[in-house]
Order: structure tokens, then sequence, then C-alpha cells
């Protein structure tokens, strides 16, 4: 399984991992440059990591985010997010026209809620997603 993942993986960077990540860290460091939300470019650096290397993690809900994640998501949605979720249907659009793209222009579909709504998440190896819930 381990090295399915990498296959996939390696495939996934050269297809469409790399762009996607550079478009996270572009937000991120925007994010950053204005100290105020500087959250928001950790949290954006850590679905960067996320986005480049997917195959074998997940994300999960953090038990102890609270109003304040769900506020910051309202904000990045309305300034990043929406953004970022474009660039995915982008990407995944060149992707389903060849038969070895179809999984990754689906993989690709299912990052845009983590896109959409990064804060009060945390990505994990999918063999421990289970036991990071509780």
């Amino acid at each position: 399984m381990k090295l399915i993942n990498l296959l996939l993986n390696i495939l996934w960077l050269v297809f469409c991992g790399f762009w996607m990540a550079i478009g996270y860290a572009l937000a991120g460091l925007i994010c950053c440059v204005l100290i105020i939300t500087i959250p928001f470019g950790i949290a954006s650096f850590r679905i960067a990591g996320y986005v480049i290397w997917p195959f074998g993690r997940t994300t999960v809900e953090k038990p102890d985010a609270g109003a304040a994640s769900c506020v910051g998501n309202v904000i990045w949605l309305v300034f990043a997010g929406w953004w970022l979720a474009l660039a995915h249907i982008a990407t995944s659009i060149p992707l389903f026209l060849s038969i070895i793209g179809i999984p990754f222009g689906w993989a690709n579909l299912k990052l845009i809620p983590v896109s959409l709504m990064p804060l009060g998440r945390e990505v994990v190896r999918t063999d421990e997603a289970f036991g990071a819930r509780y």
C-alpha cells in the first residue's frame, strides 16, 4: 500500500500537486506579510504540504476548534478560499481529459472543501484518521 501511495504521490506531484502547492504557498506568504492574518498563512502552508503529497493522508476536524475557526473560515472563504477552489476546478478539467488523469481529477475535486474551510482541520495519515478524531 505504501508503494502505491508513493507512486500516486509522484504522479500527483507531476500533474498538478506542485502548481497547487505554489498557489497555497503564495496565499500563505500574502497572509504572513499582513501581520494580523498570520494564522491564515500557517493554515495555508499546512494545506500546501497536504496538497503537494496527499495520498496516504487525510484531514480531520480538530475536536477543540471553536467559534474562532468558524469565523476565520468565513473570512478565508471570502478572501482566498474561493480562488483556491477555482484553481482546483481549473486543474481538474484537463486531468479529466485523459484516462490516467481521471483519478487525479477526482482527488483534486475532493480537496475543494479543504481549500474553502482550512481552519479547524488537521492533516493526519489515513491509518490515524479515526484515532485523531478523539
